[in-house]
């Protein structure tokens, strides 16, 4: 079966039922779903901030269930510098937590799925799978 990795933004719109998450099934549906530890951690965040009671966070760990998740490990680190390093060399650094999620696609050698792409534009190597959000109805 084959695997993509999921950016953080779309799991967050499968979580909460966004319509945007209607733009990735046919990216995700099928596949092992691979969250970086990154994600995980982003998504952690919420609860705490939005005081969430017992039954919401019991609904975010099922959710978080659906995806297998990579740790962080030497490789992975290594990977990590190596995408900071360059995208920092060319004058277009990523922010912490999106080169970790990067780190782990490329890693992996799979696919990336985010919903957004320009923040991963300038890491090499990396395969990005993304959507346009839709044309407002008139």
């Amino acid at each position: 079966m084959p695997a993509v990795v999921v950016d953080t933004d779309v799991v967050s719109f499968t979580f909460k039922r966004d319509s945007r998450a209607l733009l990735y099934g046919p990216h995700i549906a099928h596949k092992i779903l691979l969250i970086s530890f990154m994600t995980v951690a982003e998504l952690l965040v919420w609860p705490i901030q939005r005081k969430w009671g017992a039954k919401r966070k019991s609904d975010l760990a099922k959710h978080l269930k659906r995806f297998a998740v990579h740790f962080a490990d030497r490789k992975l680190c290594e990977r990590w510098a190596e995408v900071r390093a360059y995208t920092e060399a060319i004058g277009r650094p990523i922010q912490v937590a999106d080169a970790w999620i990067a780190a782990t696609a490329l890693v992996h050698h799979l696919p990336l799925v985010t919903h957004n792409a320009s923040h991963f534009a300038n890491v090499r190597g990396l395969k990005v799978v993304s959507e346009p959000d839709p044309e407002p109805l008139m």
